[in-house]
């Protein structure tokens, strides 16, 4: 009769055997940290891309309904790079606020003036009476205006548009708005970009900065 001999893993198989299935254990956790991460990235981005969209509508909604303040003035008070400050009725309630729309430290940002209620002539305090966030992670660079201007003539006219604006403001009909976002610049997806057009409904009435 044969006895068969069953031999056992050495000391030494062992060890190899568990380091194999170690670094095999190490590399599927490596892959799925990253992949968590990549799409926890990828979500944050979109979460943010759609908030940039909400704020992009806000600016757009109050640049259509720019109209002259309740102190009789033009419904545009400044225009720059960054920067547009208008008339126009925040919250539906009638009254005209004075809304200042800009970039600062990466953020859309609104500052929001109401007029004096008190008295024959409303007037408007200087400076913003509060601030609203409209977008965050904005990272438009020097070239990347956050409005450009353009005058009733356009498109038509591409030679005197975008406008540049200088202290008359009259001459403005429509506004481009621009918005670059990015949580981490460092990393891919690239910047999202939203942009849109806002016509100043009310202007048809101005012919003339007042």
């Amino acid at each position: 009769m044969k006895i068969k001999n069953f031999r056992g893993l050495s000391l030494v198989e062992m060890m190899v055997a568990i380091a194999i299935f170690t670094i095999c254990i190490a590399g599927f956790s490596l892959l799925f940290i990253r992949s968590m991460k990549s799409n926890s990235y990828i979500l944050e981005m979109g979460q943010n891309s759609s908030a940039v969209s909400h704020g992009m509508e806000k600016i757009v909604k109050y640049i259509r309904e720019a109209r002259q303040g309740d102190n009789g003035n033009y419904p545009i008070v400044s225009a720059s790079d960054n920067s547009l400050t208008i008339y126009a009725d925040y919250n539906g309630d009638g009254i005209t606020e004075r809304l200042h729309l800009y970039l600062q430290n990466s953020q859309i940002l609104l500052g929001i003036t109401a007029p004096t209620s008190s008295g024959a002539t409303r007037t408007y305090a200087s400076g913003d009476q509060q601030t609203q966030t409209l977008a965050t992670h904005i990272v438009n660079g020097a070239s990347d205006k956050l409005f450009l201007y353009y005058n009733q003539n356009y498109p038509a006219d591409t030679t005197n548009n975008p406008l540049f604006i200088s202290g008359d403001l009259s001459g403005i009909r429509m506004v481009e708005i621009t918005l670059k976002m990015n949580i981490d610049p460092v990393r891919t997806p690239n910047d999202v970009v939203a942009q849109s057009f806002a016509q100043l409904r009310n202007l048809s009435d101005y012919d003339r900065a007042q």
